[in-house]
C-alpha cells in the first residue's frame, strides 16, 4: 500500500484516532483492492476510513474533496 501524492482536503482520521490514539492526516492509499481514503505513518497504513474503494486515485480524491464518501465507524 502506497500514499499518493495529490492536494488534498484537510482531514484527519476517526478510526486511526480512536483505535490508535494518533491524529493522522486522511489521505488516498491504494491497495489491491483499489484506491481508499486511510492514513498512514513512517511504518505505514493505519487505517482505512472509507467504506468504499475506488477504481482509481481521482476518483479517490474527488470523493475525498466533495466528501461524497463513507466513514467506517469500525476498523
Amino acid at each position: 500500500m502506497t500514499e499518493l501524492q495529490h492536494p488534498q482536503t484537510p482531514a484527519h482520521g476517526l478510526l486511526a484516532r480512536r483505535y490508535c490514539d494518533k491524529c493522522l492526516p486522511l489521505q488516498v492509499l491504494r491497495s489491491r483492492a483499489g484506491y481508499y481514503l486511510g492514513t498512514c505513518d513512517q511504518d505505514g497504513p493505519v487505517s482505512r476510513e472509507s467504506v468504499e474503494y475506488f477504481l482509481t486515485a481521482d476518483q479517490a480524491h474527488a470523493a475525498h474533496r466533495s466528501r461524497a464518501w463513507t466513514q467506517r465507524m469500525e476498523p
